[in-house]
This record gives C-alpha cells, sequence and structure tokens, in this order.
C-alpha cells in the first residue's frame, strides 16, 4: 500500500514540474523576436552613427575649403580696384613715342610711370594675379569678352586677332574678362598640290567616264 502511495505521489511530482516548465518551442519564440528586435535597432544606430560621422567630415572639408579660399581670395577686391590704374599707367606709356621725347622733365617723367607701371606689376605678381594676353589664341567665353569680329584678317573663325583690354586672373578665378576682336570666317583654304608627272586623277577620269555612261543609258531609253 506504501509502495502504491509513493508512486502516486511521484506521478503528482512529475505531471507539476510538467504543467510549470514550458514547452522549448514556447520558450525560443519570444527570445528570438527579441533578438532580431535588437539586431535591427543596433543596425539602425550603426547607420545613424555613420551618416553623422560623414555629416561631420563633410562639413570640416567644407569649413577648411572655405577658409583656404578666403585666404587665398582675400585680396581680390583691392586688386580688381587696382586693375584700372594698372591700364591707365600702361595708356600713358604708349601715348608718348620714344621718338616725340624731346626733354629730360619729359624723359624722366615717362621713367617714373614706367617704374610705377613695373612695381605694380610686381605686386600684383606676389599676389598670383596675371595678366591675359590672348592675342593668336582661341576665344575662350570664360577668360574673353568679344567685342567686335574682323574680316579678312587671314585667320580662322574664332581667332583672337587684337587684345582691346587685357584681362586678369587671381589664382584659378577669373578677375576681369579680356576684352579682344575676333576673326571672322575661315582663313583662304590652301590651294591643292600639282599632280605629279605620270599620275592619274581618278576624279577627272571619273567625270570623263560619266558621259559615256549617260549615253549608254540614253541610247537604251531611245531604243527602248
Amino acid at each position: 500500500m506504501a509502495d502504491s502511495d509513493n508512486a502516486a505521489l511521484g506521478a503528482n511530482d512529475k505531471n507539476w514540474d510538467a504543467a510549470e516548465t514550458p514547452a522549448a518551442g514556447e520558450e525560443g519564440a519570444p527570445g528570438s523576436e527579441r533578438v532580431t528586435e535588437l539586431e535591427a535597432e543596433v543596425a539602425r544606430l550603426k547607420d545613424q552613427l555613420l551618416r553623422s560621422l560623414a555629416d561631420q567630415e563633410n562639413l570640416r572639408r567644407r569649413t577648411t575649403r572655405e577658409r583656404e579660399d578666403t585666404l587665398r581670395y582675400a585680396a581680390a577686391g583691392i586688386a580688381k580696384d587696382l586693375l584700372s590704374v594698372a591700364d591707365n599707367l600702361r595708356r600713358a606709356i604708349e601715348s608718348v613715342p620714344e621718338a616725340q621725347i624731346d626733354s629730360d622733365v619729359l624723359r624722366t617723367l615717362l621713367a617714373g610711370v614706367a617704374a610705377t607701371e613695373r612695381e605694380l606689376a610686381s605686386a600684383f605678381e606676389r599676389h598670383s594675379i596675371r595678366r591675359i594676353d590672348p592675342k593668336g589664341e582661341k576665344f575662350d567665353h570664360n577668360l574673353h569678352q568679344a567685342i567686335m569680329e574682323l574680316e579678312n584678317t587671314g585667320q580662322p573663325a574664332g581667332t583672337i586677332v587684337q587684345v582691346l583690354q587685357s584681362g586678369y586672373l587671381m589664382h584659378d578665378r577669373l578677375l576681369r574678362e579680356a576684352m579682344v576682336a575676333v576673326a571672322k570666317g575661315n582663313a583662304p583654304a590652301a590651294e591643292p598640290a600639282p599632280a605629279q608627272p605620270g599620275t592619274t586623277q581618278p576624279v577627272a577620269s571619273q567625270s570623263a567616264e560619266q558621259p559615256a555612261e549617260t549615253d549608254a543609258v540614253q541610247h537604251i531609253d531611245t531604243t527602248a
């Protein structure tokens, strides 16, 4: 009797443990969903971090570039104002031909103007300002401003044949376009080279044969 009671109690304990312990599939399902959610959250936060780092790097590069450009082109404003001074100095020098200098006073004055122009050009060079003198070059709308077109220049169309006002560049930035005159029309075409003795010209022979073909066609039409 005692053995049967112990057996019954053992069976009840097993049933109680089985009731309290969840099945393996029921316990694993919520855990796997939680892991998936955490992995998705980690991926989202990682993406946000990478985007934030990229934005910070772009901002740093843009700030560095703007600071460098500010320092590089700091003198651009005053340089533009001095371009007309350089033009007037050049006009003053060119307005007095060497043959008409008949006094020491005029010669000294002209030498002073030339020295001032050289000093200004030296200052421009120290700040990487260079003059554009594009005579003979191909017209470029990024650097040049066409004021007129000239015919019968013997130059190909679009070639700059005259510089009315020099342009200026500061580093790689345009301060002022060069005012130019451009050739209109093409240069005269070169004459064909004379045929060598003993050679034939296919074009001429073809044109000579063409009437024969025409006559043959006309003859067939007439017979029909």
